[in-house]
């Protein structure tokens, strides 16, 4: 949620990164502002009728102390408390819409952040590794996964629906095995491993922005719980409502957590295979940081979830999303991307957010760099440390060879237990 001292005293900056996020919110704004107006004039009021209030409520030991009748000041005090309590009344609930309009505008992009309307615009920063060739013609991950006997889509789909994949044999010990790895590979890199609920409230999705928008996930009826999108979710609200100490800062985790997602609006787009599903498995990174030091953070939790991709020789590049790409909550965000042979392109497997102080003050995630010192919205962070099943598929693809068989990465031997699947 942005500083409603942002809008109030730099409005047409405001209104200028939400037009190059591709959105027009000049009424918003200026509504949003109206409402600020009409809550410090009422709240205005308030502290002096208060005030005038105090004086009086003085006055009422000495006038009975001289024997004054009081029944005057009293009466005027009854008027004057009904008043306070309508301007009370009146002061929340301007908060209130205050609040709901505020929660509705996403986040201003860092100035470093390439302005554009959609991801065609978006700034490739760096490539790794060299695209494989093949001597033979290569075969998509879900025919592979098919023709060895470890992935069964069609059982998937008679037990739940379409969008969803049975792991059988190798294919379920080599999505552990990534799990494992990429577990294994923060923690050795500082971060704290959680084990997180994979179940919310609404409170937690409003924290992380989610909320009141959640058009892509799913919510347990009749009840205030709802299946997490992303670890994200419950990791970051591990300090909603908390002070941090700055000495412990940044703090680092990283969560193994499955993931549902409706993936409403993405019809027709990745329906086969594992790169769009509504349940999958992720381990993601979350960072709470000082400001000052939260754009270094970012590049360096960026660095760490391409270590892996590095350390299992899988090809990628590194996009910066341009304004009119970026997350509704993020103000800066690098995606990774791995080369998919059976696509001709680059894929997403992971998205690195700066969220500067926007998801926080939702939170009130705060810190202070002593007990004396005045508690600070703290920066937070977040990216997939990386998507699993788009990692499986990216290995049988790139590490397929003629006849059919997948050569198991070198770092994830000693978890497999072999070095060839066949």
């Amino acid at each position: 949620m942005l500083d409603i001292k942002l809008i109030r005293s730099n409005p047409e900056k405001v209104k200028t990164a939400m037009r190059n996020r591709s959105v027009n919110m000049d009424q918003t704004i200026d509504r949003v502002l109206e409402i600020d107006d009409l809550r410090r004039t009422a709240l205005s009021e308030m502290e002096q009728e208060k005030s005038r209030q105090n004086s009086m409520n003085k006055k009422i030991p000495q006038m009975k102390k001289s024997g004054e009748d009081i029944s005057g000041i009293m009466n005027e005090l009854k008027k004057l408390s009904d008043k306070i309590s309508e301007l009370k009344d009146k002061v929340l609930e301007l908060e209130k819409s205050q609040k709901e309009i505020l929660l509705s505008i996403p986040n201003v992009p860092h100035e470093s952040v390439p302005v554009g309307n959609n991801d065609t615009q978006n700034l490739e920063i760096r490539k790794w590794g060299k695209t494989p060739s093949f001597n033979f013609k290569p075969l998509p991950h879900w025919e592979i996964g098919k023709n060895l006997g470890i992935l069964d889509s069609e059982r998937a789909a008679k037990i739940t629906g379409a969008r969803f994949h049975v792991y059988k044999g190798l294919g379920a010990r080599l999505e552990r095995a990534v799990i494992n790895f990429f577990l294994d590979t923060h923690t050795a890199n500082g971060y704290t491993e959680i084990l997180p609920p994979f179940i919310v409230n609404s409170d937690s999705l409003y924290g992380t922005g989610q909320l009141p928008k959640f058009d892509n996930g799913f919510k347990l009826e009749g009840l205030d719980y709802y299946l997490i999108p992303t670890a994200e979710v419950p990791v970051t609200n591990l300090h909603r409502d908390e002070i941090l100490m700055g000495k412990d800062l940044p703090t680092k985790y990283c969560a193994y957590s499955a993931c549902f997602r409706s993936e409403a609006g993405a019809a027709g787009r990745d329906t086969r295979g594992l790169i769009r599903q509504h349940q999958f498995n992720k381990v993601e990174l979350v960072k709470f940081s000082k400001p000052e030091n939260s754009y270094q953070e970012l590049e360096t939790l960026t660095n760490d979830a391409e270590n892996l991709l590095q350390l299992l020789r899988l090809p990628y590049r590194v996009v910066c999303l341009c304004t009119g790409d970026i997350g509704f909550c993020s103000a800066k965000t690098y995606d990774i991307e791995v080369w998919m042979p059976s696509y001709g392109r680059y894929v997403e497997i992971s998205s690195c957010s700066n969220f500067e102080d926007y998801q926080a003050r939702r939170l009130q995630a705060r810190y202070k760099n002593t007990s004396k010192d005045k508690a600070e919205l703290v920066h937070t962070l977040n990216g997939s440390g990386l998507a699993v099943g788009r990692t499986v598929a990216a290995i049988l693809e790139n590490c397929q060879n003629e006849g059919g068989s997948v050569r198991v990465p070198e770092v994830l031997q000693k978890y497999m237990g072999i070095d060839i699947i066949k």
